[in-house]
């Protein structure tokens, strides 16, 4: 890990001595003449590149002379990858990754503040709590949207009415109370959580639940070692403390399959794929809502942001594509494209499209549902470096017993020493 940080920083340090164009305050890079060629690097699997080089050469039908060639980044080197690219001022024109990058990025000018290019209809169809998450301090926003993913709580109802549940449960007491009613009829695993299992992702969810948050509004301090946060981290530790929730990844849908799961916190996304990958579960599992905590509901909304280099050529060209992605006709054929090439689910930030998703009304209705109640990361300084140092101390908790109120001081400590 110190490794990684020290040769980021050194990155940084280069990126910012080396910058003539800013993402910022200067004026965007101007638009070359004729054709425009555009490479877009998107953070994601393979399925996921050629579901959205399927719709870039769909878009290249009404705009002939725009050419856009999609390439794959993985999420493990996909950051490390756009950051030497914007230190060197060559790479990709268009990038999507995490949903802090633009920020990070930005800041760092490597990226375009998209104010300038008129996105008010973008920023008016996006969430109020994702557009905040997106947004630096400053009001530029370096990536807009790209697609959202938050977690929803999956279920086999007839493993759940074998142990004398009438539904899935709705708030923490009702969650632990079903866990310990499914493993006293039999069920092995009544409870998975996956989606960067262990780490400070789920965790997010109790942590707002419990009326939390990482940072002060202002950004001016770690707000993570408050009363609400201790007793989230400690709610969450039980889990894999007492309730026997795996600390290891576990391929949710199999477990549903196969009867040794019951209930599974897990991403939007594995809506569709659990029946492409298991037919045999077709109709015989839904989807619910997260249970609520004493400050009621709570869900982390991740995703990725897409946005435009500051060294590019051609940033009204790759600006125009990045709006079409907003589109009805976009957004319903990467619906398509998406589940045609991966099985999975893709949510665009719009509401407003959800009911033309090809899958359940139990999965429509959950999705609007938990779409109200979604907070995004925190648009502070230094968040994106003290992410693994955090999932640190929170696991101490689970792994060496530490005291939640210690371990969650020493994060603060970390926090607050990265927003100078």
């Amino acid at each position: 890990m110190r490794t990684r940080l020290a040769v980021a920083a050194a990155a940084i340090t280069a990126l910012v001595a080396g910058c003539t164009t800013s993402g910022g305050g200067d004026e965007p890079a101007q638009e070359a003449e004729g054709p425009a060629s555009l490479t877009f690097w998107n953070t994601g699997s393979d399925e996921h590149a050629a579901a959205l080089q399927a719709v870039a050469d769909t878009y290249k039908q009404s705009h002939p002379d725009v050419t856009i060639k999609v390439q794959a980044l993985s999420w493990d080197d996909g950051h490390a990858k756009v950051l030497t690219a914007a230190t060197a001022r060559t790479g990709p024109d268009i990038v999507s990754g995490g949903m802090s990058w633009g920020i990070e990025f930005g800041e760092l000018g490597g990226m375009i503040d998209l104010n300038a290019q008129e996105i008010g209809d973008i920023k008016a169809q996006t969430r109020p709590e994702v557009l905040k998450a997106i947004t630096s301090p400053g009001g530029e926003v370096y990536g807009v949207s790209f697609d959202n993913a938050f977690y929803l709580l999956f279920y086999r109802p007839d493993l759940l009415q074998k142990a004398g549940l009438s539904g899935p449960p709705k708030t923490w007491e009702e969650l632990t109370a079903a866990v310990t009613k499914l493993k006293a009829a039999g069920v092995k695993t009544p409870l998975v959580e996956n989606w960067n299992t262990f780490e400070w992702l789920p965790w997010f969810n109790w942590l707002k639940q419990a009326g939390g948050a990482l940072y002060a509004d202002d950004c001016s301090k770690a707000t993570i070692d408050s009363d609400q946060a201790v007793l989230a981290t400690a709610t969450w530790a039980d889990q894999f403390r007492r309730y026997g929730v795996p600390k290891a990844a576990t391929d949710s849908a199999a477990g549903l399959a196969n009867g040794e799961v019951a209930m599974a916190i897990d991403g939007s996304w594995v809506a569709n794929a659990i029946d492409s990958t298991h037919p045999q579960l077709k109709g015989k599992w839904q989807v619910a809502a997260l249970p609520t905590g004493p400050a009621g509901a709570g869900t982390f909304v991740g995703g990725r942001i897409i946005g435009v280099m500051s060294y590019t050529k051609y940033p009204k060209a790759a600006t125009e594509f990045i709006k079409w992605l907003y589109t009805d006709e976009a957004i319903q054929l990467l619906q398509k494209e998406v589940y045609n090439k991966s099985g999975e689910l893709w949510l665009s930030p719009r509401a407003d499209q959800i009911d033309t998703l090809n899958t359940t009304d139990n999965v429509k209705q959950t999705l609007k549902t938990t779409m109200e109640t979604v907070s995004g990361p925190p648009n502070c300084k230094g968040w994106e470096v003290s992410q693994a140092e955090v999932t640190k101390k929170l696991q101490s908790v689970v792994n060496d017993n530490v005291d939640p109120k210690k371990a969650l001081s020493e994060a603060a400590t970390i926090m607050n020493t990265n927003l100078k």
